[in-house]
């Protein structure tokens, strides 16, 4: 009895304790809804970005570019990314109307070999909100050396 308690309980945590997948969606929606000061708009010139096919251990980088299309400066007070291994940049100064402003990712590799979906958040005075970037790729794991 206790060895088929145990059995269940080990497949359990095994079933939803390494679903990373599950968690980065999860993370992505736990943004509540804040009153926008000063709203501008904005168009995504990037909103997907699919690197395909790179080696566990390569960093992946990239810049999603949109436009302020509104008649305020864009203000971004926050990014955020679905897992630690993306790291994303925000632009420091405001970006004025009509200018084209960048979101810089870093996307590290290492120990994530397989299907990589990563979503970054980004917090800024645009009304509709900025929607949500995506990183994609697929990363090959590194095959053991050979033995001589």
């Amino acid at each position: 009895m206790f060895k088929t308690v145990l059995c269940s309980v080990g497949f359990l945590v095994l079933m939803t304790g390494c679903d990373v997948r599950k968690k980065d969606k999860q993370a992505s929606i736990a943004t509540a809804p804040v009153e926008v000061k000063d709203p501008t708009s904005i168009q995504l010139i990037d909103s997907v970005y699919d690197f395909g096919k790179v080696t566990e251990g390569e960093i992946v980088e990239y810049s999603y570019r949109f436009k302020n299309t509104g008649d305020k400066p864009l203000v971004v007070s926050e990014v955020h990314a679905s897992c630690g291994c993306t790291v994303p940049e925000k632009p420091e100064e405001p970006v004025k109307p009509g200018e084209i402003g960048f979101i810089k990712v870093k996307f590290n590799s290492d120990h994530r070999p397989g299907e990589a979906h990563k979503t970054i958040t980004v917090n800024s005075n645009a009304k509709p909100a900025f929607p949500e970037l995506l990183l994609k790729g697929e990363v090959i794991g590194k095959q053991p050396e050979q033995a001589q």
